[in-house]
């Protein structure tokens, strides 16, 4: 299991030393939550932000793009120095167009879906990308509870990409803790997203192995 802590819940007065924290302590990734406040009801950071922490850690950085028009920022946050990028499914009408520019740009590319999408959409894309992020909250704010219909996604995903790729990585993201940790795993999870479970904890450590 690869542990990606998410920014989102980090102190943002101090996201140099929060970087380096959860990079000590054990992480895999990085995970950046881009909001744009259209997409999804929340603001966040953008490639400024990814670009002046990139010199702070060389783990993978991990960008979620939120946003509408996506493909109007993917170069931007590529040269900033992100290692994976995420587009939603719902945010864009061309998204194979799309994955195709992400990987121009040297970078991995992943796609998101919301709650409320069923994977069969992913189908036709899955030999072309490298990871699928379920979101097992509504996006846009952290600290939301864990949707359990997820689950059976993620078992659902699992099953089509054993037969179009098996190699695809499969993040889940929302609710994300010790306590649901193993269920996601026996389903098909091989990335974890965690913000508040880790940053909301007295040791950063004990929590990132407590997924691992």
């Amino acid at each position: 299991m690869l542990v990606a802590p998410s920014l989102l819940s980090a102190d943002f007065a101090n996201l140099q030393k929060e970087v380096e924290a959860v990079d000590n302590a054990g992480a895999d990734w990085i995970h950046f939550d881009v909001m744009d406040g259209h997409f999804v009801p929340n603001i966040t950071f953008g490639p400024m932000v990814v670009k002046s922490l990139r010199k702070y850690s060389d783990k993978v950085f991990d960008v979620h793009l939120m946003i509408e028009n996506p493909e109007k920022f993917v170069e931007e946050f590529a040269n900033a120095g992100a290692d994976f990028i995420t587009v939603h499914q719902e945010a864009t009408v061309h998204i194979h167009r799309l994955i195709t520019l992400i990987k121009s740009l040297g970078c991995k590319a992943g796609v998101s879906i919301n709650p409320g999408t069923p994977v069969n959409v992913l189908e036709e894309i899955l030999p072309y990308i490298d990871m699928v992020l379920i979101m097992s909250v509504n996006p846009g704010f952290g600290g939301q509870k864990f949707i359990e219909t997820s689950v059976d996604k993620i078992k659902k995903l699992r099953g089509l990409a054993d037969k179009a790729k098996p190699e695809l990585l499969i993040q889940v993201d929302g609710g994300v803790s010790d306590k649901n940790i193993n269920m996601l795993e026996e389903a098909g999870c091989n990335v974890a997203v965690a913000g508040s479970y880790i940053f909301g904890s007295d040791d950063y450590k004990k929590a990132i192995d407590s997924l691992k």
